[in-house]
């Protein structure tokens, strides 16, 4: 980008930020004339993709800014009115808005909430932080038209996000998605009116614990075996951390009900913004659990339980026979959720013929092995639980499968029809029960895995990621891809390389003969999938929240016998291969760097 362009850019934004905290950051760069940071500021501004509007915090349309949240949220308010507009000539049009506990989160849900009153959508705003699958619960509560949360996730402390919900109570996908930027790429004026005038107006509404009983009473709900639970939980010890997010209240008080000890962990307790006991909150890794599991160990815990900051992910840790926690994968986690609920629901007669489990094209076939053993049904879809939930919305729609679990591999799991999106909380609850079960039958849940890895077959997830910030970055991991597009592979980790699915482009191929395509039945997005001899799969991606590419390692190896020895064979096989696989994939990365 030219000098001149740039600082045309953020002059503009000067004139139109209000926020002086954003702005004051603005003025600063271009008295100094940093042109290298102003560039990284403004050459792009923010877009949806698979979490919503996220960034890093800060003034510049590439940042997290009061004025980008007003942008977004009069752009959502104007689509909104314009798809329904009976309802908008009615006056009877809703949102929900809820906010987690990162930096800013508050002012932008409030900014969020007050932008819909002045637009003519009644408001409903959650007094205080609460998690997204709430958030999504109450939207299809209050039969709400759209619906905002205010989060990261679990992205580092310096950013956040906007995550835009549909009157279904799922994130918005395309079209919504698409139509929604092209209305914020239209705004020029923003309206809104102060909360006190809202409030008064009724055109903005609070709301507390009318929604939070309802969803505590729905998480309990799903559960299977109540008095199975009265009579082991008294014996059952949980550490829990929040990771300084929403999750303490909801965790506490559904697990509480069962009866459960639950012991949070003191320091990451409160909610923070700062996360000053993690350089990352996020389950998905293990530092941020450090805290938890020391005290796990402490205490002889049974499980030690973690959410993300909004609390729709989910992390879990188990003792093994010498007390030392071992954390489980997404992968891991999520196939032992989902046999326990096929299991559950065919012991008691309430397992549809027509079941169906819905999981993301990057989690691995685990899950896949098990449906084949109770005759279920698995759908994959593209990454990010919205096409999870579009794919159960479709499925309702056409009546063409009973839902009854959806996963991925980013410790997100969803077993209730109730919310569209990935939801810790259930999740916590039905591994706390899963958990009593499986001692109620004299295993642990470490044992029970390898009880079931000895019948499906071992399975084994890596996730390799590298990080490209800025427009070079950018350029770069666009590079890394076309080449792959456009060389393929024809081997990894020594393993020949036997299909190649181009998910941008619909296509499946071999690339011995890479000429004869046939399409796939996928909505667009780019992503690479290597299929490998031996039924291993490897996908490359770059993620649509933060400037990182992502390759997932789903390998497969055969248990040769319902022995401990033949899973200690076909553990060591697979660790090889996933090495080997690590070594080309990092290659490939560092030649790209380079």
């Amino acid at each position: 980008m030219e000098k001149a362009e740039i600082l045309k850019r953020a002059q503009d934004y000067i004139a139109a930020e209000k926020d002086e905290r954003f702005r004051k950051e603005v003025e600063e760069l271009v008295a100094k004339e940093d042109i290298k940071e102003l560039e990284d500021r403004f050459y792009q501004t923010l877009e949806f993709g698979t979490g919503g509007l996220r960034g890093i915090m800060g003034g510049g349309t590439n940042r997290m800014n009061t004025l980008e949240i007003n942008r977004a949220t009069q752009g959502l308010a104007n689509y909104v009115i314009k798809a329904f507009p009976e309802k908008a000539k009615n006056g009877t049009l809703s949102a929900v808005v809820a906010y987690d506990s990162r930096n800013n989160s508050d002012v932008f849900g409030e900014a969020t909430a007050c932008i819909f009153a002045a637009n003519g959508i009644k408001a409903y705003l959650f007094n205080g932080l609460r998690p997204t699958p709430e958030l999504s619960y109450a939207i299809r509560e209050l039969k709400a038209d759209t619906g905002v949360v205010v989060t990261a996730s679990h992205n580092p402390r310096e950013y956040n996000g906007y995550k835009a919900y549909w009157n279904d109570g799922a994130q918005v996908i395309e079209p919504h998605d698409v139509g929604i930027i092209e209305e914020v790429n239209k705004v020029t004026e923003v309206k809104t009116i102060s909360k006190e005038e809202a409030i008064k107006a009724g055109s903005l509404v609070l709301i507390d614990k009318e929604i939070d009983e309802k969803y505590w009473a729905m998480c309990k709900e799903q559960l299977f075996r109540p008095e199975l639970i009265k009579e082991y939980a008294k014996n059952v010890k949980i550490v829990y951390t929040p990771l300084h997010g929403t999750g303490a209240m909801h965790v506490e008080k559904v697990l509480g009900d069962l009866g459960l000890e639950v012991i949070t962990v003191p320091e990451q307790r409160e909610p923070n913004g700062n996360f000053p006991t993690v350089a990352k909150p996020n389950p998905e890794e293990a530092p941020a659990l450090k805290m938890a599991v020391e005290l796990g160990e402490k205490e002889k815990a049974d499980c030690v339980m973690a959410t993300d900051p909004d609390s729709d992910r989910f992390g879990t840790a188990f003792p093994d026979k010498d007390g030392k926690f071992v954390l489980l994968s997404g992968n891991q986690m999520g196939a032992l959720l989902m046999e326990y609920v096929l299991l559950s629901r065919k012991e008691q007669g309430n397992l549809p013929a027509d079941s169906t489990i819905i999981r993301s094209i990057v989690t691995s076939a685990f899950g896949d092995e098990i449906c084949k053993k109770y005759g279920v049904k698995m759908i994959e879809c593209l990454t990010g639980f919205k096409w999870i939930a579009a794919v159960e919305a479709e499925m309702e729609a056409k009546n063409t499968g009973t839902y009854v679990f959806g996963l991925e591999e980013s410790y997100g799991y969803k077993v209730e029809t109730e919310v569209m999106d990935k939801d810790g909380v259930s999740a916590a609850a039905l591994c706390a029960e899963m958990t009593m079960y499986w001692r109620s039958q004299g295993q642990s849940l470490l044992e029970h895995l390898d009880n079931m890895y000895k019948e499906y077959g071992y399975f084994e997830d890596r996730a390799i990621s590298q990080n490209f910030p800025g427009m070079e970055g950018s350029a770069v991991m666009a590079g890394i891809m076309a080449k792959l597009r456009e060389e393929g592979l024809k081997t990894l980790g020594g393993k020949k390389v036997v299909q190649i699915r181009d998910i941008k482009t619909s296509t499946v191929y071999n690339p011995e003969n890479p000429s004869e395509k046939t399409t796939i039945d996928l909505p667009k997005s780019n992503v690479l999938q290597f299929f490998l001899e031996g039924g291993t799969v490897v996908s490359a991606r770059p993620s649509g929240t933060e400037p990182k590419i992502k390759f997932y390692i789903n390998s497969k190896s055969e248990v040769a016998g319902n022995c401990d020895k033949c899973l200690a064979t076909a553990k060591e096989e697979a660790g090889k291969l996933c090495d080997a696989i690590t070594a080309d994939i990092k290659a490939i990365l560092d030649a790209a760097a380079n």
